[in-house]
């Protein structure tokens, strides 16, 4: 066990994001809270075609409407809204319940940021990129620790976050998370 490099290639680099509206990852009663290799598994063809779109990863809808925001990738995922708040979808069964995301919540409220779990409907998520009310987006995981969001793709259509460039909460989040997992700061 010990450090790792940038889980991706471009290290903190906004990442690239396709909406998935054919393939589920996780339903409700499943596995889909669980760390298992059948959540990564279920993964690889959608997220196949999400590169080969020129995507880097995949966010994935929940099963049963097709409509609300579950994770990114094998990541939580995280909203910034004005700036100031941050949303994750909430833990319904079929998100894994990581401990990066909660760290994140924890420390987010730490920073004197407002933090929310609710339901994230896709439509009013991209409207709120459009409209600049989600002024940040990021994944949030184990490898990656935090991995800002620069664009979603969606029926036929790119959402550009923040110009494309990683926002100052996720610079912040990320800085001051690893500032405790190296020990530089106290926990």
């Amino acid at each position: 066990v010990g450090p790792a490099g940038p889980y991706f290639p471009g290290g903190f680099a906004p990442v690239s994001v396709f909406i998935s509206d054919a393939y589920r990852r996780a339903v409700r009663g499943g596995v889909g809270a669980a760390k298992t290799g059948g959540n990564y598994a279920a993964s690889l063809l959608c997220g196949a075609e999400a590169k080969a779109k020129g995507y880097s990863q995949v966010l994935w809808l929940d099963a049963l409407e097709g409509r609300f925001i579950e994770e990114v990738g094998a990541m939580n995922i995280c909203f910034v809204y004005d700036g100031r708040r941050i949303v994750t979808p909430s833990l319904t069964g079929s998100i894994l319940p990581g401990v990066t995301r909660t760290s994140v919540l924890e420390l987010g409220r730490d920073l004197g940021y407002e933090v929310a779990e609710t339901a994230i409907d896709v439509h009013e998520m991209l409207a709120g990129i459009e409209s600049g009310t989600v002024t940040e987006v990021f994944g949030c995981g184990t490898a990656a620790v935090i991995a800002p969001v620069g664009r979603f793709g969606f029926e036929q259509r790119d959402y550009v976050i923040g110009g494309g460039e990683p926002g100052p909460v996720s610079r912040r989040l990320l800085q001051e998370l690893t500032d405790v997992q190296y020990g530089r700061v106290p926990d």
